[in-house]
């Protein structure tokens, strides 16, 4: 299973911002996938996790405004973004669990992409 994400940049505070996670090797049927981020000096932190049967799981400090997506015939998981602030910027990681459900913690995952810089100015 490989993972790939894409779709980062620089956005303005109040901007929107598409992250898109492609997998291969494997159906998405077969796993649960979870949006992580990692601010500047600080550790990896749970964003939002889908799993089959449409169960979604989000951190507090995106509900609202993140929502995660999943186009199975695209084999990808997608993360929407809107209302970014300043404090939504770092490297945001997709990540992919074969339990089937919607983890928070990092290490519940099994496969991660290489990361996608998110940078989000005032």
């Amino acid at each position: 299973v490989q993972l790939q994400a894409f779709g980062g940049g620089l956005v303005q505070a109040g901007g929107s911002l598409i992250l898109s996670c492609e997998i291969t090797g494997r159906s998405l049927y077969t796993y649960s996938m979870g949006w992580f981020r990692q601010a500047p000096g600080k550790e990896r932190e749970f964003v939002c996790a889908w799993s089959w049967g449409n169960y979604t799981n989000y951190a507090d400090s995106v509900k609202d405004r993140f929502t995660i997506v999943r186009v199975h015939a695209r084999n990808t998981v997608y993360l929407q973004m809107h209302s970014l602030k300043e404090e939504d910027t770092g490297v945001y990681y997709c990540g992919a669990n074969q339990w089937g459900s919607v983890y928070s913690a990092d290490h519940e995952y099994d496969y991660w992409g290489q990361g996608t810089l998110v940078t989000v100015s005032s």
